[in-house]
């Protein structure tokens, strides 16, 4: 595939996810795929099965959009800037839903293998993440004093 398909390829990947698709995955992303960087959540299995299985806690739980913000490719892998927005109305696993608004960015390494996604490399700003769901207290100034 060229550079510019593999590209075609992510953006698809996430266009769907934000239809709701896991179908679609048995078409974009390979059997033995290899998530380098898991969601901090225990019991997925390896591959493209624990992609659905993560691709479904996240869609019930906080189902929104992915913004392509920029993405350069080389050779086999293609690098993604995003934005996610979502609405925090399930339970994730430990953290009941808040319903907030949530927003995170991402820095996404996915490497193309055979025409499918072969392996996942992420940054996330998971602190941000945390705080917008309650875990963590905000910090910095304009956090709340503790008593």
């Amino acid at each position: 595939m060229s550079i510019e398909e593999n590209k075609k390829l992510v953006r698809r990947f996430y266009e769907e996810i934000d239809k709701g698709n896991v179908d679609a995955l048995d078409e974009l992303v390979a059997e033995d795929y290899l998530d380098h960087s898991p969601p901090p959540f225990p019991g997925f299995a390896p591959g493209l099965e624990g992609l659905r299985q993560v691709f479904r806690l996240f869609w019930d739980a906080t189902p929104g959009t992915h913004e392509v913000q920029d993405q350069v490719a080389e050779g086999d892998k293609v690098v993604t800037r995003l934005l996610c927005r979502g609405v925090h109305e399930g339970d994730l696993p430990g953290i009941p839903a808040t319903g907030h608004q949530l927003t995170m960015t991402a820095t996404v390494i996915h490497r193309i293998e055979n025409g499918k996604l072969a392996e996942k490399w992420s940054d996330k700003d998971l602190l941000s993440f945390l705080q917008q769901l309650d875990v963590v207290p905000p910090l910095g100034p304009d956090a709340p004093e503790e008593r």
